[in-house]
């Protein structure tokens, strides 16, 4: 059974923002260009730049843009050299100045003109395709950024299910929350429960449900094979969610490490009916010695 993979953010982005519905879930998303990093930084101050191709957070860099206020200095006016005793003429002037943050890895550097910002990113770039993302503000967990990741597959009558989902806490200083670059997982109502109440949080979690099937079934609508698909979303401290990006080549046995195996069980089971794992020897063993009674 052939299982469809897309590689493309920029594809899928298109096919997504086609719905009106599921458009307002994206954070506004460019082609990466020195003018797209000029308009994006001045109205948001932060923007992710990441490669159109690739997973597990790898080359994925933030940009931030700052207002800072240098040491205030003492002006008089029509007199540059007066004596010192004529303070109460003297004016307090504090200049600012805007400078620009990259990060990537664990690495910062600081440049003092967008000009300088967009060579260096060139530089990383290196003629590939990358995207500029709209900077979501995250909400934290001990001081830590985390996103949510949502597994939806196809279940065994063909209909796409949401069957796990995760909270991702990035590693101190990272600028992805990636489990593969040192992000800790953890339970999605562990991480919730911190910010919202019980109504809430349950709410929520029926609403991440049925983002994960929204989304399948309008990338369906452009790759008819996809099997499975996992959804990397954010939640601002406004509470608001945003699709960072959609993944048709998700990780599962990360959700093996949950106490509840129940939810393992499901999603493997689904995996197997649709091609993603073999049959194990003890599920065939077993399948026949009930097939026997």
């Amino acid at each position: 059974m052939r299982i469809q993979r897309v590689s493309s953010k920029w594809s899928k982005t298109k096919v997504i923002l086609q719905n009106r519905q599921l458009a307002i879930f994206i954070p506004e998303t460019r082609k990466y260009s020195q003018e797209a990093l000029i308009e994006l930084l001045e109205i948001y101050g932060t923007v992710y730049i990441k490669p159109d191709r690739g997973t597990y957070g790898s080359g994925v860099m933030r940009a931030e843009q700052r207002t800072v206020h240098l040491s205030p200095s003492i002006h008089q006016p029509g007199n540059d050299c007066a004596p010192n005793h004529d303070m109460e003429n003297s004016k307090i002037i504090v200049e600012q100045k805007v400078i620009y943050i990259l990060r990537y890895a664990k690495d910062v550097e600081a440049f003092s003109s967008l000009q300088e910002l967009h060579a260096a990113l060139l530089l990383r770039i290196k003629g590939r395709i990358y995207l500029i993302q709209q900077g979501i503000d995250l909400l934290h967990h001990q001081d830590r950024p985390f996103d949510l990741r949502v597994l939806t597959q196809k279940n065994l009558s063909g209909a796409w299910e949401t069957t796990g989902m995760l909270g991702r806490v990035a590693a101190p200083q990272k600028v992805v929350t990636n489990y593969h670059s040192g992000g800790s997982i953890f339970s999605v109502h562990h991480l919730l429960k911190e910010h919202m109440s019980p109504l809430e949080l349950k709410t929520t979690i029926q609403q991440l449900k049925s983002l994960g099937v929204k989304i399948a079934t309008q990338l369906e609508t452009a790759y008819p094979d996809l099997k499975e698909i996992g959804l990397d979303v954010a939640m601002d401290p406004h509470h608001d969610l945003w699709l960072l990006e959609v993944n048709t080549l998700p990780s599962i046995i990360v959700f093996s490490r949950f106490q509840n195996k129940s939810i393992y069980r499901k999603i493997r089971l689904y995996a197997v009916a649709y091609g993603r794992l073999k049959r194990t020897r003890s599920l065939i063993y077993r399948r026949k010695l009930e097939k026997r009674r």
